[in-house]
């Protein structure tokens, strides 16, 4: 019988010798079934584009996934409990398609300590984690904090899709977060460090006062925020360097409020007289904001030397 509220699909007609099923009674059975799974069929997509880092071969697992729901559907009269059964074949397509691309899969199992460190609650980092950095985790791993952290499944739901247990998903959740947090750290730390050496190389050449090497480093559509005072963009931006030809300050590379920045310090200071900010990309200074016509905010800053 069918449960309550649950949609009927007319299966397509399954006989012991071949038949030929007419054309529009097929066509009305497929438009059928793909109404009946439009609801989860995105988040399908998200489970099978994050096991596999690639949103084309997570569409490729979802359309055979569904190809063989739509197949199973035409040998059985009752329309099963839809979402486990559709991430259920899914999970299995998506691990055979890893298995032919030569990806290892192992069983789960957990360990104590590994089951106390367990919290329910989804690492942020997991959750805005990109497509290709889950391929670091293992095959079971991946899966566990796809479902269980990216979407939202509880812990039952996300063992009975891996065809395992509650306390192996728990574990392969402590082991994935971790290594997925530890990737992150790692991603900081080399943008932090080529942040740095960016800002470091500004520096050294406006200290030398290598005025075209600084006017090199500057994109030509830079945007420029004298704060309080004016703005530029472009060209108008080299009018900015002209004024500090005429001064004698020194640039040093500095931390403020978790982000990295330029101390100002004018001939004579020894504490920094006002900051900057710099935004770059591929190389290039993008955006200056020079806070030189309100100093007052250094009085309340908190910058530590680098």
């Amino acid at each position: 019988m069918t449960p309550p509220g649950t949609a009927r699909l007319r299966p397509v007609p399954c006989y012991s010798e071949p038949v030929q099923t007419p054309p529009n009674a097929l066509v009305q059975a497929r438009e059928e079934f793909l109404s009946l799974v439009a609801g989860v069929r995105p988040e399908l997509h998200r489970y099978c584009a994050r096991l596999t880092g690639s949103v084309i071969e997570g569409e490729d697992i979802v359309q055979e996934a569904l190809a063989k729901a739509f197949y199973a559907l035409s040998l059985s009269a009752d329309v099963p409990s839809l979402r486990p059964w559709l991430f259920r074949i899914a999970h299995n397509a998506a691990l055979d398609f890893l298995k032919s691309h030569g990806k290892k899969y192992t069983e789960l199992s957990g360990e104590m300590d590994e089951l106390m460190a367990f919290d329910e609650t989804p690492d942020p980092a997991v959750v805005r984690a990109a497509l290709a950095r889950f391929l670091a985790l293992p095959v079971t791993q991946r899966s566990a904090v796809i479902l269980k952290d990216v979407l939202g499944h509880s812990l039952l739901e996300t063992a009975e899709t891996m065809a395992t247990t509650v306390p192996a998903v728990k574990a392969a959740l402590v082991r994935g977060r971790a290594r997925l947090l530890a990737l992150e750290q790692r991603e900081q730390a080399s943008e932090e460090t080529s942040a740095r050496s960016e800002l470091e190389r500004y520096a050294a050449l406006f200290n030398a006062r290598d005025w075209d090497g600084v006017r090199a480093l500057v994109s030509d559509d830079c945007r420029l925020d004298l704060v309080s005072k004016s703005q530029r963009r472009g060209k108008q931006v080299g009018m900015y360097f002209e004024r500090y030809e005429k001064a004698d300050v020194t640039l040093r590379v500095a931390w403020l409020e978790e982000r990295l920045v330029l101390a100002a310090y004018p001939v004579g200071n020894a504490e920094p007289a006002y900051f900057m900010l710099l935004d770059w990309s591929d190389g290039r200074v993008t955006s200056i904001r020079d806070f030189r016509y309100v100093d007052y905010i250094v009085n309340e800053a908190e910058m530590r030397l680098i």
